[in-house]
């Protein structure tokens, strides 16, 4: 019996010992039974492989077709609705009701347009401003006599005229004792310093010289003599239509104006005034 080496081959370790014609129909086959193994080895990666790049163009694929349908799904709306279309012809079958359905009016002849006027403004002076804060002013004097002096206690007219108080009579005299009532209120129909109206003034001035003078400002102008205005002194009678009063220089007058205002110097307002003396 024949003794072998160790084997240093694949082949030689697959060879049985016996004869040498089953030994190489043995080592053939065991080659080829090799040779499949390694290449059954080799073809397994390749079938990964190829594997793998199916399922890449596989999902490339899938991507490719979904993705355009989700931004078609999601666009559709914006695009199947068109308010502009719909808009213009909505507006066009509103003009054709319009122009269908039009309708005619007609005025006649004999109605009138009113007139319309624009709103005025004015403006306050500074002439003005002065005015309203004598008058303010005047008011405050006047509260305060009334609020001191509600009803007059004293002597009157007719007191005076049967005890003057001033026996000698000038016309100085007699504007110093007018000068005394400036603040007094303008009451009508008044004859005391509790309220004068113009006539009723003079009347108590004129009554403490001793000089009865009717409570009527035409029949107290009537009493004196008229003298030139040149002539005119303070204490000579300012005498107009329906109103009376004391001169007070330069063309001033002393005087019980009108209600709501006291008692005071002013300039003489009316357009037709002269002068009247008593005593003479």
């Amino acid at each position: 019996m024949a003794t072998r080496s160790h084997p240093d081959s694949v082949g030689d370790s697959l060879q049985p010992m016996g004869s040498d014609t089953g030994s190489n129909q043995d080592v053939a086959y065991s080659r080829r039974a090799v040779a499949g193994a390694a290449a059954a080895s080799s073809a397994r990666p390749s079938a990964a492989a190829k594997s793998s790049t199916w399922k890449t163009w596989r999902s490339t694929a899938i991507m490719a077709l979904v993705v355009p349908g989700l931004f078609a799904t999601v666009a559709l709306p914006a695009y199947a609705f068109s308010p502009i279309e719909e808009n213009a012809a909505g507006s066009s079958t509103l003009q054709s009701l319009k122009e269908s359905g039009a309708q005619s009016l007609s005025v006649d002849a004999g109605v009138t347009a009113n007139a319309v006027a624009r709103d005025g403004y004015s403006a306050t002076t500074e002439a003005e401003l002065a005015t309203a804060r004598a008058a303010a002013e005047a008011e405050a004097r006047r509260a305060t006599f009334v609020s001191t002096q509600k009803t007059f206690a004293g002597p009157s007219a007719e007191d005076h005229l049967a005890n003057p108080s001033y026996p000698s009579f000038s016309l100085d005299q007699v504007f110093a004792v007018a000068l005394q009532y400036q603040g007094v209120p303008y009451v009508y129909g008044g004859a005391t310093p509790a309220g004068f109206d113009c006539s009723g003034f003079v009347k108590y001035v004129y009554a403490q010289f001793g000089i009865n003078m009717p409570h009527s400002s035409t029949a107290q102008g009537n009493m004196g003599t008229r003298i030139s205005v040149a002539d005119a002194v303070p204490g000579d009678l300012v005498v107009s239509a329906g109103h009376i009063g004391f001169y007070a220089g330069n063309n001033m007058i002393l005087h019980a104006s009108r209600p709501g205002t006291p008692l005071r110097i002013g300039p003489i307002y009316a357009d037709n005034w002269w002068i009247v003396r008593i005593g003479i």
